[in-house]
């Protein structure tokens, strides 16, 4: 028998539930994403690090669990809320199931709620807080904590002791992010020959502009072929290391915690700024780091959280979205061409448009709010999205943004001195 678990927002919002996966209270920042798929890359990417993660689809992990689709070697998610959950998932590839994983992880989930109530309150009032309460017989404080939340339900009153809880879950705030995640990938890192055979086998391997795929394995990795990429991983995604070797570049994975000067030591012909969780104008240490490296004139291409810091190192500013974008389908529109992609998203903050410095001009735009998707700099060889270029939306709809960065490289030469 499945016990009762309760999710409690910082606004004092209650919904009653029924606890799949680990047990115990956890909070966190509950968001939600409209992915019909991609639970697997949701619940491993690093970017939901302290965050409750709610699928806004109604059945959630109906083709198991695949490690080969792992972004990292573990969940980064504090919590998962689902409206159902498929108990005996069907696919070819499946390793193991939802509950199992979530388990394992040490990831509280919760199940059988009105999602679309939820998703409406987050999408009304913006993004809060939240704590799931999953209690365990032997676990005395997740226990006294439900019979709080029960109390509230049974008499429709709040107790001091609720207003106490409600205080508590307003006062969890994400610490030390990126330095949490980074580096979070390597446990599952292939060689690069395992990379390009497994991606040419399934048809999967580099394309065109045009949206041609590149079937060949020697054409596909001409243009990259004998070029170095340092990937600065703030928490980056398996995927994106993948997409960089399909393309026949020699990778090298630097943490968070790495300088300006380090980097260049390893005389790259580019760097490429992963994604990451958190508040980018936290991370003043890397922003100061790589404001020297675009002084470098080594090329660099931004994703996600690493499109946010590029942004802020050369002067711009972020601001926090009301409710984020998180999901498989998020439309993207380059104002050069006018043509508009499908993209995948992971983000909670955004660069101000009118906050871009000298040098940098608006790339690509959100068609459904405007917001930047993407910046073009002329100060120094580098760009930057918003979305995952990497996360196949589309699904490639957008890869061919690896090959411009090969583009720039190739264009740029290999003559970088780093300023001090």
């Amino acid at each position: 028998m499945e016990n009762k678990a309760y999710i409690v927002l910082a606004d004092g919002h209650i919904f009653e539930g029924k606890n799949f996966g680990a047990t115990g209270c956890v909070t966190g920042e509950a968001v939600f994403t409209t992915g019909m798929t991609g639970y697997i890359e949701t619940l491993t990417d690093p970017s939901y690090f302290g965050q409750i993660v709610m699928q806004t689809f109604p059945l959630i992990g109906n083709y198991g669990i695949i490690p080969a689709d792992f972004e990292s070697s573990r969940s980064h998610v504090r919590g998962y809320i689902v409206h159902d959950w498929c108990r005996i998932p069907s696919n070819f590839r499946c390793e193991g199931d939802l509950d199992a994983f979530l388990k394992k992880n040490k990831v509280v989930g919760i199940h059988s709620l009105d999602t679309r109530a939820l998703t409406k309150i987050i999408r009304e009032s913006g993004v809060m807080n939240a704590r799931i309460i999953a209690p365990r017989e032997s676990d005395h404080e997740s226990a006294k904590e439900a019979d709080i939340v029960r109390d509230v339900l049974e008499k429709g009153e709040k107790s001091s002791a609720f207003e106490n809880l409600i205080s508590e879950i307003r006062s969890f705030v994400i610490k030390d992010a990126v330095y949490s995640v980074t580096g979070s990938a390597s446990g599952i890192e292939k060689p690069a020959g395992q990379v390009f055979a497994e991606s040419a086998a399934y048809r999967a391997v580099p394309v065109t502009e045009d949206g041609l795929k590149v079937n060949d394995a020697e054409k596909a990795a001409e243009a990259g072929r004998g070029k170095k990429v340092v990937l600065w991983d703030f928490g980056a995604k398996a995927n994106i290391r993948r997409e960089l070797l399909k393309r026949g570049l020699e990778v090298i994975t630097m943490k968070a915690q790495s300088t300006c000067s380090e980097i260049a030591a390893q005389k790259p012909d580019g760097v490429l700024l992963s994604n990451g969780p958190g508040d980018p104008a936290e991370n003043t240490a890397i922003i100061s780091e790589l404001k020297k490296l675009t002084d470098s004139g080594i090329p660099v291409f931004g994703i996600c959280l690493g499109h946010q810091l590029l942004a802020l190192a050369r002067g711009g500013k972020t601001e926090k979205l009301k409710y984020g974008h998180r999901g498989a389908n998020q439309p993207v529109k380059e104002l050069s061409t006018g043509r508009v992609y499908i993209s995948s998203q992971n983000h909670g903050y955004a660069v101000v448009s009118d906050s871009l410095p000298g040098g940098a001009t608006l790339s690509f735009i959100n068609t459904n709010d405007g917001t930047c998707e993407g910046i073009q700099y002329s100060d120094f060889p580098g760009f930057s999205v918003q979305f995952h270029p990497e996360a196949s939306a589309g699904p490639l709809d957008t890869a061919f943004l690896f090959d411009r960065f090969i583009d720039l490289m190739n264009s740029t030469g290999d003559k970088h001195a780093v300023k001090s």
